[in-house]
């Protein structure tokens, strides 16, 4: 039996260490190819390893990408607390009262899902124009929270519709409030798929690039996946730099989601059995 257990932990240890290269392999491939020249790259015999002397160079010549990472930054947390803040109260609405249109309003965040964003580009630039949100990123902000706001509220209000209601009357019996019952009572118990929520609103805000490309002229103003995208260029384009920059855009959203990944799996399966 202890055998057959060792044999089991070392097998299931072989997996895990060929997921990781299988999906740190890509992350790999940008360190190498950031310290190559392009004539290198496009070499024959290429080496396989980055290149450690040219290593602290890895991130020179970048120009203005933290700038661009704190745009992408502002539009991410202000997409997830916007987000958040609406879904909570709609998931809440949709789960614990009965009121007129209740289906009509469920269905129709559904069907936000249906529409590409591509789809709603041009009606979507004459409103901002006409608003004054072109070439802001408070309009980015609120442009993805229209796509990630819906999804929030159907993983809210599936973990909500486990809590028993009981939990809120006995809070009622013991002196809460009817406004403290949502904050204090519900959302501790839904904080996972609250994080799994945030996960999902967060990477929709940090990926943004389709609205971007559209509304946003000043340089300036550019999320770093606009301005990742200006590396490319007509005629040449340097990889090395490409991939640096491509590295430091990605760095900060795996960093994120290492430290929330535990609350994402909970999250996303609250609600997927009922016990």
């Amino acid at each position: 039996m202890v055998t057959r257990s060792r044999r089991f932990g070392v097998l299931r240890a072989l997996v895990v260490l060929v997921l990781v290269a299988v999906v740190g392999f890509p992350l790999y491939w940008m360190v190498t190819t950031a310290t190559r020249r392009n004539q290198e790259i496009f070499a024959g015999d290429a080496p396989l390893v980055p290149d450690p002397a040219r290593l602290g160079e890895l991130f020179s010549g970048l120009g203005p990408m933290l700038d661009w990472l704190a745009n992408s930054a502002f539009v991410a947390f202000g997409t997830t607390l916007l987000s958040l803040l609406m879904a909570v109260l709609a998931a809440y609405a949709l789960s614990r009262y009965r009121f007129r249109g209740r289906g009509v309003f469920g269905f129709a965040l559904f069907a936000t899902q249906m529409l590409p964003e591509a789809l709603i580009v041009v009606p979507l630039y004459a409103i901002f124009l006409v608003l004054g949100l072109l070439n802001d990123l408070g309009g980015l902000v609120l442009a993805n929270t229209a796509f990630a706001m819906p999804v929030a509220v159907w993983i809210l209000k599936s973990a909500i519709d486990r809590i028993p209601v009981e939990i809120e009357e006995s809070a009622r019996v013991d002196g809460c409030p009817r406004y403290a019952v949502l904050p204090q009572v519900v959302l501790p118990l839904v904080m996972p798929s609250v994080a799994a929520a945030a996960v999902i609103s967060f990477f929709d805000g940090w990926n943004e690039f389709l609205f971007a490309n559209t509304f946003m002229v000043d340089k300036e103003k550019w999320p770093a996946s606009k301005g990742l995208a200006s590396y490319v260029g007509e005629f040449v384009t340097p990889l090395g730099t490409v991939m640096s920059a491509a590295l430091v855009f990605t760095l900060p959203a795996i960093v994120f989601f290492l430290l929330v990944q535990r609350r994402i799996v909970s999250g996303l399966t609250s609600g997927s059995v009922k016990g």
